[in-house]
């Protein structure tokens, strides 16, 4: 760094100890101690860093430890819902249709809720957020659950999706009494010429946190109309999609959400691979980004014979570039910035009032028909440096980012032997060097997983690999079943709260093995 950036990181750290007393005093508001992990993003603004996580250092790292492991049952379905930390208790859901509370410390279970009790078939897709003596939750189905914090008890549940393939991939945020969550969709994946694609539209939505009643609801699209046929004679529809993979969040001080959308299934209109900034009291619009011109796309564009079921493959506009990762928000010279990775290897930032571009980063070069080279779901900063993840781009790498300009301060590959050591050697035509989770961070330390099944702590200096486990294995879980892990789950990342960290062990690529996939929880030994 310059001597300038060097005096601007040394204010971004005592900017941070002002946040950080912030922070204190509103988790303190909403029932929360300094150090929980309550929500996805770890705080309102999106920053996936623990400020007050003192156990853990780069001093101490290296002692890192298996506490314990609670694992799944054999399922279908992989494991994908982060861990929210609240206190002593550890609240998750799991591929089996359950949703959990642990006790932090041993691993024992506190309560279970099952979701086939308002609706059979529903799995949980992504992560909880706690606030108020609630746990707020979504699944598979489009259901949306508030879950009494102490006992498990069911609150509410609403069916807040008008599609039949509408389902929750974003984690809920609450914020001044209400909770905001994003509908994404599976119907881009139907892979039947006969469908009459598609219908389904994305949307953020505001619900009362006491009553789960709608308050608000923005569509990125407009309501697709029939305008034809398919090569198949089924009925075509224009424009879908455009779904919200992600958590939004917020700027608490004037009141604005930020969230991310995805591509269209079909049709050239709507808000889709955009940035929106929308006002979290009514839902209108503030400004947004649109950071791709052109992108429909859905299974049948990388499928032979697709001709007419596909209109972007000739002319290069299917391209599943998404804005499938969180925002994060910072301070910069004074100004607030909301930056947010994009599937086509871009990292974006905005000013975060007015929407105008400040700076991109092109982190990898993007993958012909599909985004798998970029970034997934999400990044941090700890108020020296944006940290940021690509995925499948040979090899997948961890940057650091200098936050007033994308300047790279330090970037480490995913490590050359990942696939030739543990677990994962044993399969080499699976095993990747890429990072699918969200990065997180704590005072001196960077934590990424990788599609290797290796969980790796890193050097927030220097980009230095302090620490690293392998998940590739069996494990017996304190639930008395036996389970097993596979590449570091994606639709969320390593939670750090309290002395604690926690991994999701299960995801795409998986690992053959007769047990379901693992939650992990390790500290100093």
């Amino acid at each position: 760094m310059s001597p300038v950036k060097t005096r601007l990181a040394a204010l971004f750290g005592a900017a941070l100890l002002v946040l950080g007393g912030t922070a204190a005093a509103a988790a303190e508001s909403s029932g929360h101690r300094f150090g929980d992990w309550p929500t996805w993003q770890g705080s309102p603004s999106g920053s996936r860093f623990n400020p007050a996580e003192h156990r853990i250092t780069p001093r101490t790292v290296g002692g890192l430890g298996l506490k314990w492991a609670f694992a799944y049952p054999k399922s279908f379905f992989p494991v994908k819902s982060q861990p929210a930390v609240v206190g002593d208790g550890v609240y998750f859901g799991g591929p089996d249709g359950k949703f959990y509370a642990l006790d932090s410390d041993s691993g024992a279970t506190r309560w279970t809720f099952d979701l086939g009790t308002v609706d059979k078939g529903g799995v949980v897709i992504d992560g909880p957020s706690v606030a108020r003596g609630k746990v707020f939750f979504g699944d598979s189905r489009g259901y949306l659950y508030a879950l009494d914090q102490r006992t498990g008890r069911l609150v509410w549940a609403k069916q807040t999706e008008p599609h039949p393939a509408g389902m929750h991939t974003s984690s809920p945020l609450y914020h001044d009494g209400h909770v905001y969550v994003g509908s994404s969709s599976g119907e881009m994946l139907n892979p039947d010429v006969k469908y009459p694609c598609c219908t389904f539209r994305g949307h953020l939505d505001s619900f009362d946190a006491d009553t789960g009643d709608l308050t608000w609801r923005y569509y990125t699209v407009p309501e697709p109309k029939a305008v034809g046929t398919w090569p198949s004679g089924a009925t075509r529809y224009e424009p879908s999609g455009a779904g919200v993979w992600s958590s939004p969040v917020v700027d608490e001080r004037t009141g604005t959400l930020y969230v991310g959308t995805g591509q269209l299934y079909s049709g050239t209109t709507g808000d889709f691979d955009s940035l929106l900034a929308l006002d979290a009291r009514t839902g209108a619009v503030r400004w947004k980004q649109q950071v791709t011109k052109a992108d429909t796309w859905r299974l049948l564009c990388g499928k032979p014979d697709n001709e007419g079921y596909c209109p972007g493959q000739k002319d290069g506009t299917a391209l599943d570039y998404d804005i499938g990762a969180t925002p994060t928000l910072f301070r910069v010279g004074g100004r607030t910035m909301v930056g947010v990775g994009q599937k086509s290897g871009v990292f974006h930032v905005f000013d975060a009032r007015t929407g105008e571009v400040s700076w991109r980063r092109q982190l990898s070069e993007p993958m012909p028909g599909g985004g798998l080279s970029g970034i997934q779901w999400g990044t941090s900063f700890d108020g020296r440096n944006l940290y940021v993840a690509t995925n499948w781009a040979n090899p997948g790498t961890l940057f650091a980012l200098d936050p007033e300009d994308g300047d790279i301060v330090w970037q480490t590959p995913s490590p050359a032997d990942g696939c030739t050591t543990g677990g994962a050697a044993q399969f080499p035509t699976v095993c990747k060097r890429a990072h699918t989770p969200a990065v997180t961070s704590s005072p001196g330390l960077v934590y990424e997983g990788s599609v290797d099944g290796k969980m790796r702590v890193y050097d927030s200096r220097t980009g230095a690999v302090l620490w690293t486990f392998d998940t590739v294995r069996d494990f017996a879980g304190v639930n008395g079943l036996t389970g097993h892990g596979s590449a570091i789950s994606g639709n969320g990342g390593a939670v750090v709260s309290h002395g604690t960290l926690y991994v999701q062990s299960g995801y795409w690529p998986s690992y053959p093995s007769d047990h379901g996939n693992v939650l992990l929880a390790f500290g100093p030994i």
